[in-house]
């Protein structure tokens, strides 16, 4: 059992992207978030499996060479999304 508000592993992020491993279902997921938002039920679902069942607090390191920091997790999600860089761990 991993602890609550860590990242997923690297075998647990193929299995949550797996359904969203073409960039059209990835890209339908962000439109989802930039239309409803961090609030919406969906999102907040999707970022709290994750993240163990926990929205991880700001501020969030990232794998992005250049762009490490991001004030909070809704942040960290919307530059995956407008990068199209999907599959970015925290």
């Amino acid at each position: 059992a991993q602890q609550l508000g860590t990242p997923l592993s690297d075998q647990e992020y193929r299995q949550f992207f797996r359904s969203l491993r073409a960039a059209h279902r990835a890209s339908t997921a962000c439109l989802l978030r930039a239309l409803y938002g961090c609030q919406n039920p969906v999102v907040q679902r999707l970022d709290k499996y994750e993240n163990h069942g926990v929205i991880p607090e700001g501020p969030i390191c990232s794998e992005l060479p250049g762009t490490p920091f991001f004030p909070d997790f809704c942040t960290f999600s919307f530059y995956r999304c407008t990068r199209k860089r999907y599959f970015i761990k925290v």
